[in-house]
């Protein structure tokens, strides 16, 4: 593979399984040094002995619900590379039922993972890339940001939230050599959705990492600020 992010690093949040994961070995494969994070050392542990040893993946807990622990990642990551380069706002939970079942907990925590998570973990980036004159911000939106459906309300929310932040910091920061990017997918084959079951013609995590580096290979001078996915031939209802 072309290692065109060599001497790059890189961060992935949610890197431990799925998209995450695939997007983490993608940049690696492509030369970045990468630190990814999940919820729980054991899953951050177990995540980093199944990378293929194609480059340097490394990682610590961290709930990017949680301020002090995005803090404390990041903190991690300055200790590990000395900067960063990339950002990749992936992790993300699901709660899917109609409004008058769905708890307030199941509420906020959607809304604090899918939502809050990316703006605590982008202004901790924001101060780094500042250092390195510039920086690229991906995150991993979902079609659900522009399709509402029903049992969705809290992950609609958080994603059409999303779309809205990630236009608004682009714009915010695109004269400090801040690139922002959001990628959309449609049905993805991963143990997100535990009521989904998996299938070939659902979108391989693999190839929303393809995307990523494909956004990334951009030059300078143009940038991918949305990018919608879709199964090419989705199951007939």
């Amino acid at each position: 593979m072309d290692r065109f992010l060599e001497g790059k690093f890189a961060a992935v949040t949610g890197g431990t399984r799925g998209i995450g994961r695939a997007i983490a070995q993608a940049l690696a494969e492509a030369g970045a040094r990468v630190v990814i994070c999940g919820r729980s050392g054991e899953s951050v542990k177990e995540a980093l002995a199944g990378f293929v040893s194609t480059g340097h993946v490394t990682g610590q807990a961290a709930d990017v619900s949680r301020p002090e622990q995005v803090a404390a990642w990041f903190e991690f990551i300055d200790r590990e590379c000395g900067g960063l380069d990339i950002l990749v706002n992936n992790a993300g939970v699901g709660y899917f039922q109609n409004v008058a079942d769905m708890s307030i907990e199941q509420w906020q925590r959607t809304i604090d993972i899918n939502l809050n998570g990316v703006f605590y973990c982008t202004r901790e980036a924001l101060a780094r890339f500042r250092k390195r004159g510039g920086g690229f911000i991906v995150n991993i939106g979902s079609l659900a940001g522009k399709n509402p459906f029903a049992g969705g309300a809290a992950y609609n929310a958080s994603k059409f939230g999303l779309n809205g932040f990630s236009e608004a910091l682009m714009l915010d920061h695109r004269y400090d050599n801040v690139r922002v990017s959001t990628i959309m997918p449609g049905s993805v084959d991963t143990e997100f959705d535990a009521h989904a079951s998996t299938a070939d013609w659902k979108i391989a995590p693999e190839d929303i990492a393809g995307i990523v580096l494909s956004v990334l290979r951009m030059p300078a001078r143009t940038l991918i600020s949305r990018v919608e996915v879709r199964p090419s031939q989705p199951k007939k209802r």
